[in-house]
């Protein structure tokens, strides 16, 4: 560990259950736990996976009202946020004047008057803290949260386990939270949504309560601690973009197949960084390059950067994310093609070892998501 990698208040928990620890985004991380990592992904597919995520970056935006609040935020990202109802959130990205993704986040309406509670990803929280409060008004304000754990727990029998702490956790609706006692933890921002595709929670409270919830959490024999490396090939299943992997300051939304997260109004009306590009690769003939699902033939799996050609040779994009997927039992990737070759069923070619893999596109994600709508 270097001398700058940060803990979170549950590495030594991690460190007690013998995980491996790697450095990840300035932090020292479990990547697996003793059982390793196919085991911790088919355990989260069919149970409960725990998770530390205390890692990311959790904030407040404050203002005098959730509508001030809302319309300073809308002016970054291009998700309705002025349009959240009570206790609802939405996902988003923070984009650049060219169109460019700075990050992707989760934005809720806060149960606290004026507040919009703002989670982004560890390895941007820096930059994206000093760019959001470069550009809000005056009178709109950030607050750090840099004191509160997040832990996640996912999977098909997570919403019972943590019902036998609270049962209110049944009446939280997918892309909602609630403000919770559970475990003698007070106030826990339980929201509901889920980065690896199945059903889950993340659990925002202080560090001082997060051992005691985790080691609650793991007392009940549906949970397992799962790492970083679980995670990874979770979310790859469930299709879903990791930030500066799949999606950076390079890709736009649109391009990353992420337009359901912009509403029509505000593609139509703009007042976000980058509208004219996203206006522009909407329209006909603007859109030259899209994210695909690609399925390699054999068991050979593409790594992040491998080329993808077409019949011909052709060099016509690269892999952001590949491995193998555990559920899927076999190779799996996504990447940018050119539009013309990113139709389901079209044929590709990956390099692997100087070897040209043949592929096809398709539809994502390569596991249904089994979020609870």
């Amino acid at each position: 560990m270097s001398e700058t990698t940060l803990r979170t208040p549950l590495y030594d928990a991690h460190v007690s259950l013998k995980a491996r620890m790697v450095p990840f985004a300035g932090y020292d991380m479990p990547v697996q736990y003793p059982t390793g990592i196919l085991t911790e992904h088919t355990w989260t597919r069919e149970h409960a996976g725990l998770f530390d995520v205390s890692h990311m970056g959790q904030c407040f935006i404050v203002a005098e009202s959730f509508e001030r609040a809302a319309e300073a935020m809308e002016a970054l990202v291009p998700a309705d946020i002025r349009g959240l109802a009570p206790l609802q959130q939405r996902y988003s990205q923070l984009l650049a004047d060219d169109g460019g993704i700075l990050d992707d986040l989760m934005i809720s309406r806060s149960a606290y008057p004026g507040r919009l509670y703002v989670v982004v990803n560890a390895g941007r929280k820096e930059q994206d803290y000093a760019h959001i409060a470069a550009k809000l008004p005056k009178d709109v304000k950030l607050e750090r949260l840099d004191g509160e754990a997040l832990i996640a727990l996912q999977g098909p029998e997570a919403e019972d386990v943590l019902a036998a702490l609270n049962p209110e956790v049944r009446n939280i609706g997918f892309m909602y939270f609630k403000l919770l006692d559970l475990a003698g933890c007070k106030d826990v921002h339980v929201s509901r949504s889920g980065y690896t595709g199945e059903d889950g929670f993340e659990l925002s409270l202080s560090a001082a309560d997060a051992v005691k919830l985790w080691n609650v959490l793991l007392k009940d024999e549906r949970v397992k601690p799962i790492g970083l490396g679980a995670r990874d090939s979770l979310r790859l299943e469930g299709g879903l973009c990791l930030y500066g992997h799949d999606i950076d300051e390079t890709t736009s939304p649109i391009e990353a197949g992420l337009t359901w997260s912009i509403s029509k109004p505000r593609r139509e009306q703009g007042g976000f960084p980058g509208h004219t590009r996203i206006k522009n690769e909407l329209s006909n003939g603007g859109l030259k390059r899209m994210r695909v699902g690609i399925k390699p033939e054999g068991r050979l799996p593409a790594r992040e950067g491998s080329i993808i050609q077409n019949a011909a040779g052709r060099e016509i994009g690269k892999v952001t994310s590949g491995g193998f997927g555990p559920t899927v039992n076999g190779p799996i990737a996504m990447g940018y093609v050119d539009i013309a070759h990113a139709a389901p069923g079209t044929p590709l070619f990956l390099l692997v070892r100087d070897k040209a893999i043949p592929a096809s596109v398709v539809k994502l994600p390569f596991v249904p998501n089994r979020f609870k709508r």
